[in-house]
């Protein structure tokens, strides 16, 4: 198919002379993170409550190594030296493959710079987590009916931090795993690893899906070395944003029986976590940028969402009323202390250690391309409003564009939401890997360089910080 466009409209080939760009929104995010952290330091010095000792992460100051530091610094190597190459040459099922594994080994690795026990098996067993809850779990469809009940704090039988904080799916993803014998911190921090790690299939599939092939090969690497791996491994958080990027996958690709089962994994992860209420901005940008039968796919995962969630009901839980609950309980707590006026914009800096610091001029192209595609949707087809483009080159351009777009939008209500007061590293992550599809606007030349800052943050982040799931 031909274009009318120059090459500078198709995401990767955008010149490198607006190099002097990205090094300037990356150092207004090195003035960020450097004031979130100054100001953050002064705060808790005057114990103001924040609640987080590291701030803006939410994590404690300790240099350290571990057995698993010469192995991360390996895996990130590898990939900065070879991924590059490999993803744009590589047959298809083969590079997904290699993804994920790659995926799984940096993630690992991070968490094992704290030590197996420490960074693995522990991570979940905690008070305020979920598996503190498991052996009490001895029905399932009393939990759900009576899930409700325990959500607000200070009476006998509330339920645990992490708990309370999110609707029943994510106690049963936990409850499932005992059930048939992968019980325990270990079992429980290695689905977290090895699931959280098929984010660097599905976001790519989804943009293969939706004919931007060469942007999926594109975003691959970045996926892989994602700092927030440093969370993904051990978080439900990474299993959560598994679910979400899994569901837009499938409402990606044709058919309506998938885009069903795409809509069954949404629902699903509106009951892991109230704030995915916002993962309707990706799948409306998902959907229309579906080729053919959008309407169709549309009803299909209307009535996937709608199946999830009627078993629910059934089952006696109620999600409007765990929100409200759950609401009431968040200001029980220590976001009560936290100040919004401190962490609506140092959430920003936090997010920027989770997305890396490609992030900035990342989006700064996708944002750049937006405005020169004039990208808009239309009825059945794309309009472009500011100059004349070629449908094939709009086609191309629009997964790069919409869906970080879409994802910003929804980091941006969860921020201005004050439900989302730190720890946003971990708890954003199913948007973070959205945010970075607008790599593939990147440079190929400098796709390198992106990739080792990349890594560099990730290293410094796990090796300098005792992060906390």
């Amino acid at each position: 198919m031909t274009s009318t466009t120059a090459p500078p409209a198709t995401p990767g080939r955008t010149p490198t002379r607006r190099l002097p760009g990205d090094l300037l929104v990356l150092g207004v995010e090195v003035a960020l993170l450097a004031v979130a952290v100054l100001v953050g330091a002064l705060l808790n010095a005057r114990n103001a409550g924040l609640h987080a000792d590291a701030a803006p992460v939410y994590a404690t100051w300790r240099p350290h190594l571990g057995w698993g530091s010469p192995a991360a610094l390996l895996v990130a190597v590898a990939v900065v030296g070879w991924e590059a190459r490999w993803a744009r040459t590589a047959r298809w099922g083969l590079l997904l493959i290699s993804a994920w594994l790659a995926a799984v080994a940096w993630t690992l690795s991070l968490a094992l710079v704290d030590g197996w026990t420490e960074g693995l098996t522990r991570r979940l067993t905690a008070q305020a987590e979920y598996l503190h809850e498991v052996p009490g779990v001895t029905d399932i469809p009393a939990m759900l009916s009576g899930f409700t009940d325990r959500i607000l704090d200070f009476q006998p039988a509330a339920w645990s931090t992490h708990t309370a904080g999110h609707p029943p799916g994510a106690l049963l993803i936990f409850v499932w795993l005992d059930r048939v014998g992968l019980g325990g911190g270990a079992a429980a921090g290695l689905a977290c690893v090895l699931v959280g790690a098929t984010v660097a299939v599905s976001v790519p599939v989804t943009l293969r899906a939706l004919g931007a092939a060469d942007a999926a090969r594109a975003v691959i690497p970045f996926l892989v070395l994602l700092p927030g791996a440093v969370w993904v491994g051990a978080s439900a958080d990474g299993i959560f944003a598994a679910v979400v990027a899994a569901g837009l996958a499938l409402l990606a690709v044709r058919g309506r029986a998938v885009a069903a089962l795409g809509g069954v994994l949404l629902g699903f992860a509106l009951h892991l976590s109230y704030g995915f209420l916002l993962v309707g901005l990706l799948a409306l940008a998902v959907l229309a940028l579906r080729r053919t039968r959008r309407w169709g796919a549309l009803l299909a995962a209307c009535a996937g969402v709608a199946a999830v969630t009627g078993v629910f009901v059934a089952a006696g839980f109620h999600w409007w009323v765990g929100y409200h609950l759950v609401v009431e309980r968040y200001y029980q707590g220590w976001a009560a202390d936290r100040p919004y006026g401190y962490w609506v914009w140092a959430n920003l800096a936090a997010l920027l250690l989770s997305a890396g610091p490609v992030l900035g001029p990342a989006l700064r192209r996708a944002l750049v391309a937006a405005w020169r595609l004039g990208i808009t949707p239309a009825v059945g087809r794309w309009r472009t409003s500011r100059r004349l483009v070629g449908l094939a080159a709009v086609r191309t351009a629009g997964p790069t564009v919409l869906l970080p777009l879409a994802a910003a939008l929804a980091v941006l209500g969860a921020d201005l939401s004050g439900l989302s007061k730190a720890e946003v590293e971990r708890i954003w992550l199913p948007f973070t890997v959205w945010l970075l599809v607008a790599t593939a606007w990147l440079p190929v030349g400098s796709r390198r360089w992106w990739l080792a800052g990349q890594a560099a943050t990730a290293l410094a982040v796990n090796h300098l910080l005792w992060t906390v799931s």
